[in-house]
C-alpha cells in the first residue's frame, strides 16, 4: 500500500510540475498496465474531490 501512495505522488509531481500526462507519468515511472488503470482511478477521484474544495482567496 505504501508503494502504490508514493507512485500517486511521484504521478502527481510529473503531472503538475512537468505537464506531462497520467500515461506519460506511469510510462517513466515504469508501472504496469494494470497498476495503471487503479493509479488512474485513484488519481482522477483525488481531482475531482479537489473540485469540491473552495478556492482559498489570500
Amino acid at each position: 500500500m505504501a508503494d502504490k501512495e508514493n507512485y500517486r505522488v511521484a504521478i502527481d509531481i510529473l503531472c503538475c510540475h512537468l505537464g506531462m500526462s497520467f500515461d506519460e507519468a506511469c510510462a517513466e515511472l515504469g508501472l504496469a498496465d494494470d497498476e495503471n488503470r487503479k493509479l488512474k482511478q485513484v488519481s482522477e477521484m483525488q481531482q475531482s474531490l479537489m473540485g469540491l474544495l473552495p478556492e482559498d482567496n489570500k
